[in-house]
């Protein structure tokens, strides 16, 4: 309960990961074969995975170039008779258009499964993740903004037979031990985990403001040297699990920072219609463009709670001294 709280939501479920938060929620809104559920291409595997995992279809729909998250713009145009949900990622750490994407859902008569994954603690006008649709999954894999001591998840809602539904198939569908009415799950997250997030979650509010200073400091000086850096609406709280840039020279920055024994990484290089693993549904270049390019341009850089002063500059310097070459 002590997630749920944080939420602002009336129940939070553990799990033992996020891609099983996802399954079970999706599950609990009865979503299965032959139905469609919107998502993103720009986002890690596991959304369109845990789609898959029911049965259903997952339909992409491109992104928005500011953002980088679901445009809902573009919704409408991909709902079909089949289309039974829409699951927004809240990338990098910054909430998709939820209000819009509501008002969408709510016109067709579509669950809302929000993607939490990256988004502790990120809101909307004070509205925290995973409060705007039906249900939401979380991961607590320990590179997360509040990580466990390994894999674990959490399905956080407010609707209570979603909740019941998810405790039910999280447990091999056992209402009593050796009575199994469903062919489920053993998606238990182990006692350890929660406890130790129990403990890391007194510290979020440090290290979330932690992570934004880290991010003011990117922001501004990346702003100034014309370098493509995240965009926050107005009214939205970003949380920056990932900072990313957008650059014409990943090749160049990645041969720097390795030189420089600098950490940095790629999320995501390839969108998901692109990869082999969902070939079958006959996405092709092009698709989806803004995806397409970001994938192409993302760059991460380091951010965590306690990076020093010095740390952050030399970061600084290095991105701009690559890109002043190019």
């Amino acid at each position: 309960m002590e997630f749920a709280r944080y939420c602002g939501s009336a129940q939070a479920i553990a799990t033992n990961s996020g891609t099983s938060a996802l399954h079970l929620a999706l599950e609990a809104c009865g979503i299965g074969p032959g139905d469609e559920v919107l998502t993103t291409p720009m986002t890690f595997i596991a959304t369109s995975a845990a789609i898959s995992y029911t049965g259903a279809t997952p339909v992409f729909v491109d992104v928005k170039p500011d953002t980088w998250n679901l445009d809902p713009a573009l919704i409408e145009g991909a709902i079909t008779s089949r289309t039974k949900g829409i699951m927004p990622v809240h990338l990098h750490g910054l909430m998709a258009d939820m209000p819009a994407i509501v008002s969408v859902a709510e016109k067709h008569d579509l669950w809302v499964i929000e993607d939490s994954a990256q988004a502790h603690g990120a809101s909307i006008n004070g509205r925290m993740s995973s409060t705007f649709g039906d249900v939401a999954g979380y991961s607590f894999y320990p590179g997360k903004n509040l990580g466990a001591l390994g894999e674990a998840g959490a399905v956080v809602t407010s609707n209570a037979d979603i909740a019941d539904r998810v405790r039910h198939m999280r447990n091999w569908g056992s209402p009593v031990r050796y009575v199994h009415d469903d062919v489920a799950f053993n998606y238990r997250m182990d006692g350890i985990q929660g406890g130790f997030l129990s403990v890391k979650l007194r510290y979020m509010a440090e290290w979330t403001r932690s992570r934004q200073e880290v991010a003011r400091a990117y922001t501004e000086a990346f702003t100034a040297n014309g370098i493509r850096c995240p965009t926050t609406p107005e009214d939205y709280v970003h949380v920056f699990h990932v900072y990313a840039i957008l650059t014409k020279n990943r090749d160049a920055l990645r041969r720097r920072f390795d030189e420089l024994q600098i950490g940095h990484g790629v999320h995501y290089p390839i969108a998901v219609h692109r990869q082999k693993a969902y070939s079958h549904l006959g996405y092709g270049p092009g698709s989806f463009p803004v995806a397409e390019q970001v994938a192409e341009d993302f760059f991460s850089l380091p951010i965590f709670p306690g990076m020093t002063p010095s740390e952050v500059q030399q970061v600084i310097e290095t991105v701009i001294e690559v890109e002043a070459k190019a």
